[in-house]
């Protein structure tokens, strides 16, 4: 709406006032960065709020003062049409809507990919979104910072690693974040570019930007409201790319029905793919992985010697994505499953000796299926990953139940696969809150994990937000655990100071909370020592860090606070866990405040 008064204001660059957009990208792209370095250390969401409301009336005040001084007509001069450039077809629309479509679903696809299946870092999110309002930028301008005949040169350099790296090992993670995030920013400069070069007269600007809006709107319920319903895995996100590649120049050069007679050899061979793998599941042994990736850098080189021809070009893409969407030589899923926190996939180690639940690429627990020298396991299985025996999790639950000579109630907040039922002794009623269904559904599952159906098969199953559902439960605990983080991070809402005191309010009498805070990018044992203090409780501190590959030995590294009301009530882990002091230079997190900054500087610079 601005930007169309501002082309009627009579201003000497009225001509143009797509450039207005770039400039209100700009904004967001400042402030997208302000906010997690600036805004959230420094207030709380209150004070935040009453400012943005603020900010908001100014705003509005603005807009009537602009409003008033053009209906006034103070030096306003009409837009003049342009027939040749005002006449609109409905071919104009949809390319509109489609090329803000792509992008819009793009940044949401990365964003989950990234921030699950290759680094579940803080602040990981900020980068894809800052790109994507940055090429708005970069391109809506007279003279684009980067030229659109360079971008259509390095798309195809940068996608053929990517579509045959799409999945695979996450070794080299920060390569693959640089990856990922080149390919995306030239993909949603490739469709902006084209966005822009189709723009209207600014006569019919304000019908560019509600069609503009209304293919952000439609990307981005595909990418997160769609596709998680209707996908097992993050499968919206290679199918984006190849729609992204539809934008080259020169794609439908001699029309629709001569790129799709040009594309069908490619379309034949998608097809085979997937009807492959849907019908037979076929999983390819871990022999096969180096002619395997022998096959995909046949395929990358192809691409590069195809780049000026777009139509193979992205026949050849759509194969590589495909065979690394589908297939991974060495690693045989059995079950996977999406649902609104992410997605959860089951997969056996090649030789067969355990099965392993992962949430993004952060493993939520292991069952060991056959011993060392190859015979199946027999009995209750034995607790893996963070909760083997001698860990700080398993040496926790055992002091605590010594202190008190064995629990009556136990309360789980996080399930996983249900591991910690195997800690479970005698008679205990344990009890376990979860907020995903699909995760109750695969721990429950006894041709998938035993760990429930052996050790603990009348345990409860609480669905829903544990802060709810914990504090709506009628009864008391000896002992609760808060297990509940999704993929690499930690709810924050579960960790502030009234969440704390409501768990409190639920322990009984020498109670006691024991809280998992392992986290490769947050340091929250200060975070925790802080709120402790403030609720009367002593917290101590271990830290867990078995010998041994993960893949081999079943066995993560953890980090755990145990929260107290007395030294008494934990037993002898009041000798031999740490205390932890508050840190004064860390500000408490309650439900009005909290700050990812400090911990992951904390744990990345060690101060």
């Amino acid at each position: 709406m601005l930007q169309s008064w501002f082309a009627g204001s009579g201003h000497r660059d009225a001509s143009n006032p797509y450039v207005l957009y770039a400039a209100s990208n700009l904004g967001s792209f400042a402030a997208l960065f302000a906010y997690p370095v600036v805004v959230e250390p420094l207030l709380a969401l209150n004070m935040q709020a009453s400012i943005w409301s603020f900010g908001f009336a100014v705003l509005a005040l603005l807009v009537a003062a602009v409003a008033f001084v053009l209906g006034r007509g103070n030096g306003a001069v009409k837009a003049t049409p342009s027939p040749e450039t005002s006449v609109i077809s409905a071919a104009d629309r949809l390319q509109w809507i489609a090329l803000a479509a792509i992008p819009s679903g793009l940044v949401i696809a990365v964003t989950g990919y990234l921030t699950t299946d290759v680094a579940a870092a803080p602040f990981l999110w900020v980068i894809p979104l800052a790109l994507y309002l940055f090429t708005f930028v970069v391109v809506f301008r007279d003279r684009p910072w980067i030229s659109h005949a360079t971008v259509v040169r390095l798309v195809p350099f940068a996608v053929a690693p990517l579509a045959i790296s799409l999945v695979g090992a996450k070794m080299f993670w920060f390569t693959t974040i640089v990856l990922h995030l080149v390919v995306f920013a030239l993909l949603a400069l490739l469709c902006h570019g084209e966005l822009y070069a189709r723009r209207p007269h600014p006569q019919r600007l304000t019908e560019f930007f509600l069609c503009t809006s209304l293919g952000g709107v439609l990307g981005g319920a595909f990418a997160g409201l769609l596709a998680p319903q209707i996908f097992s895995g993050n499968y919206e996100y290679p199918i984006l790319i190849a729609l992204a590649l539809l934008a080259l120049p020169g794609m439908f050069a001699g029309g629709a029905r001569q790129a799709l007679m040009k594309a069908s050899p490619w379309l034949a061979v998608a097809i085979a793919l997937a009807t492959v793998w849907y019908v037979t599941q076929l999983q390819l042994p871990a022999s096969f992985e180096l002619p395997f990736r022998a096959l995909l850098v046949l395929l990358a080189a192809g691409m590069i010697f195809l780049r000026q021809r777009p139509v193979s070009f992205a026949g050849l893409a759509i194969a590589g994505l495909m065979l690394t969407t589908f297939w991974r030589p060495g690693m045989a899923p059995i079950e996977t499953a999406r649902s609104f926190f992410g997605i959860h996939t089951v997969v056996d180690l090649a030789d067969g000796r355990a099965r392993l639940l992962f949430h993004g690429n952060t493993m939520h627990g292991a069952e060991r299926l056959r011993n060392d020298d190859g015979t199946p396991v027999e009995g209750a299985p034995q607790p893996q990953s963070y909760y083997y025996l001698g860990s700080p999790l398993a040496e926790g639950v055992a002091a605590i139940r010594s202190a008190r000579s064995g629990f009556g109630r136990v309360a789980v907040v996080g399930l996983g696969t249900g591991t910690l039922a195997c800690l479970r002794r005698g008679a205990e009623n344990w009890t376990f809150f979860e907020i995903d269904p699909e995760v109750i559904r695969i721990a429950s599952n006894p041709t998938l994990f035993t760990f429930l159906s052996r050790c603990a098969p009348k345990a409860s199953l609480v669905l829903g937000d544990a802060r709810l559902t914990l504090q709506a439960s009628l009864d008391r605990y000896d002992l609760i655990v808060l297990d509940a983080f999704s993929s690499d991070s930690i709810p924050v809402h579960l960790l502030t100071r009234e969440a704390i005191a409501g768990y409190v309010s639920k322990l009984a009498p020498h109670g006691v909370i024991l809280v998992h805070i392992s986290n490769r990018h947050l340091d929250l044992a200060p975070i925790m020592a802080n709120i402790a203090q403030s609720q009367g409780l002593i917290a101590l501190f271990k830290e867990g860090h078995p010998v041994g590959d993960v893949m081999t030995t079943l066995r993560t590294a953890s980090r755990v606070v145990m929260l107290a009301r007395t030294p008494d009530d934990v037993g002898k882990a009041a000798r031999h866990w740490a205390a932890t002091s508050p840190d004064p230079a860390s500000a408490l997190w309650t439900d009005d405040y909290s700050n990812l900054l400090g911990p992951m500087l904390r744990a990345k610079l060690g101060s």
